[in-house]
């Protein structure tokens, strides 16, 4: 018999400085059981980084052919692809050939890091719409504090900064832009 998803409900005021976003949102996440609670909650950090009043959640673990999130056009063409973790480099090129904007949100040790860094380095190359960005792994581990079944979070970006806080407390974010 297969597991479920646990369902989680947020609600996050988002002020991101950065780019003149202020808005409220409701979300509903399911953390897939082959998921760690701390992917699932970088995939919230990736929705806060890009928050667009078109940027959804898609089916991600349970659908090989979707990113984790993605904003697609009033005419249905993909326009920002996020991935959360360190896609294969064939998933990348599918990306980058199917979206306008790829974002690949990474994390985790440098043992795993790098050696993925330079297998797609090459596709990096060749696709000038595509970013890395990283997550340090002191800080994507910490994430975990900061859930509940019904989280109500403040986020607050300015000069890159991400600080996400709640009642049981906060946890800067500093997303790193990798330049291959």
């Amino acid at each position: 018999m297969a597991q479920n998803a646990t369902v989680y409900k947020a609600h996050i005021q988002i002020a991101d400085m950065d780019r003149h976003y202020y808005a409220d949102h409701s979300l509903t996440l399911a953390l897939h059981p082959s998921e760690t609670v701390e992917r699932m909650m970088l995939r919230l950090v990736a929705f806060v980084l890009f928050a667009s009043e078109r940027l959804e959640f898609t089916k991600g673990l349970a659908a090989d052919d979707e990113p984790d999130l993605w904003c697609k056009s009033y005419s249905d063409e993909i326009e920002l692809w996020i991935d959360v973790g360190l896609p294969s480099e064939r998933r990348v090129r599918k990306a980058c050939n199917r979206s306008k904007q790829v974002k690949l949100l990474c994390y985790g040790s440098d043992q795993a890091i790098n050696p993925w860094l330079a297998s797609i380095r090459a596709e990096r190359t060749r696709q000038r719409d595509l970013e890395i960005i990283r997550i340090p792994e002191s800080q994507s581990e910490v994430l975990e504090s900061l859930m509940e079944r019904g989280m109500h979070l403040q986020a607050n970006i300015q000069d890159g900064q991400l600080w996400l806080s709640s009642d049981s407390g906060a946890q800067l974010i500093e997303p790193l832009i990798l330049d291959l």
